[in-house]
């Protein structure tokens, strides 16, 4: 085991964290590709690997490189100057999502926050001065008031009222209800959704990708900018690099974070079409966003992710994940679905109780979402035995469960 020091917590003392989190009662002193390791040396295969942010997995050699040589010798000057490191990175992710203008932000909340303002503005320049944006049930866009309010889900916004006004929401998948909309709101500037609802419960729409090419032709119909939040699905999530990408369409405006900086918290909003120019010099900014050090470990990042091919690997070892648990839980009642390596397993009961009993008793950690969806969201580069130690885990556990 290497060396490790973390900082000495006095166990008699009270915690003087804010307690917004439901923590678990474990802590991890370092990772290594797949491995989470707790201070005793106790190994645990991460099938989280941070919500879908280490697609790398722990400690990739070449973050870590680029990371300890750029901390060694510029970390931060501001956006009053020129970033090479920011413009190298822009013209990486410019490659790999097919757009055009990129603005590096901190989070995913914050990268779905300058795609609403993108929005307003746009419908403010063709004179529109109270825009609305389309967005869906079950959705989850980040916890900023305007993503709150823009997300669906009562539990998120309970408390937090007034929400931020300029929303409509309608079922997820629902075209019908989309057109609707447009009869009955002519302030409509724009649809914002995710490709695939993470926290929803890994869900596609009922019909499917296609779901996405009904939407880019009323947004073509209506002059609207075509919105997606891609924080979770992006940098090689889903088997492509980008979600969209399984279909012929793109998008005017995307949002992405989690595994653009495999655990450097960084995020971007970038546009095409009509969404490009529509935020000019003042329309916004941030102290932090695209510093030298968080910009070259996206370049690095996305560098990595083609070299070695990963989001081909996400595509492969997903397939094989799928077919397996659908094979090997046959006759369980369980739903399977994924695309790449952000998959779901909904249970046809309540299961939040397998997160602990996934970690205490088979070493593996997980999360539950929707209440009874298994979500797993493994390293982009697991390999088949690793990808067997999962299935086997996981097996397991359901029909224990379920028995």
């Amino acid at each position: 085991m290497n060396n490790v020091t973390f900082a000495p917590v006095k166990t008699d003392q009270p915690s003087h964290l804010m307690p917004v989190f439901g923590r678990q009662q474990i802590s991890f002193v370092r990772g290594q590709g797949s491995y989470l390791y707790t201070a005793d040396g106790t190994e645990y295969f991460d099938a989280l690997t941070g919500i879908a942010v280490c697609g790398l997995g722990h400690s990739h050699p070449a973050v870590t490189e680029a990371i300890v040589d750029q901390a060694s010798t510029l970390l931060h000057t501001s956006n009053l100057f020129e970033v090479p490191w920011q413009t190298a990175a822009a013209q990486k992710l410019a490659e790999v999502s097919g757009m055009e203008e990129i603005f590096f932000s901190n989070s995913g909340a914050e990268s779905n926050e300058g795609a609403i303002k993108i929005a307003r503005k746009f419908g403010h320049l063709q004179g529109i001065s109270n825009p609305k944006i389309i967005v869906a049930d079950h959705s989850f866009h980040g916890r900023t008031m305007a993503t709150l309010s823009a997300t669906g889900n009562k539990k998120v916004q309970d408390g937090f009222g007034p929400l931020v006004e300029g929303f409509i929401r309608v079922p997820f998948g629902d075209i019908e209800a989309i057109e609707e909309a447009a009869i009955n709101h002519p302030d409509i500037v724009a649809i914002l959704v995710e490709p695939i609802q993470g926290e929803g419960g890994v869900n596609t729409a009922p019909q499917g990708f296609s779901y996405l090419e009904d939407i880019r032709q009323i947004c073509n119909q209506h002059n609207w900018l075509m919105m997606l939040d891609e924080v979770q699905t992006g940098n090689g999530r889903t088997g492509k690099y980008f979600a969209y990408q399984h279909t012929n369409i793109i998008p005017d405006v995307m949002t992405t974070a989690k595994g653009l900086g495999n655990g450097f918290p960084i995020g971007a909003v970038m546009t095409q079409g009509r969404g490009v120019g529509v935020l000019t010099a003042g329309n916004h900014g941030s102290t932090y966003s695209g510093t030298p050090l968080g910009s070259r470990v996206v370049y690095t990042v996305i560098d990595t992710i083609q070299k070695d091919n990963l989001v081909e690997n996400a595509a492969n070892m997903g397939t094989y994940i799928v077919e397996q648990f659908k094979q090997q839980l046959d006759g369980q009642n369980v739903t399977v679905r994924g695309f790449g390596l952000m998959i779901g397993l909904e249970l046809p009961k309540p299961c939040a109780q397998l997160v602990d009993v996934a970690r205490d008793e088979y070493k593996l950690i997980l999360n539950v979402t929707a209440g009874s969806v298994i979500r797993l969201l493994p390293a982009l580069n697991i390999d088949k035995a690793q990808a067997d130690q999962l299935i086997e885990r996981i097996v397991k556990m359901v029909k224990a469960f379920l028995a």
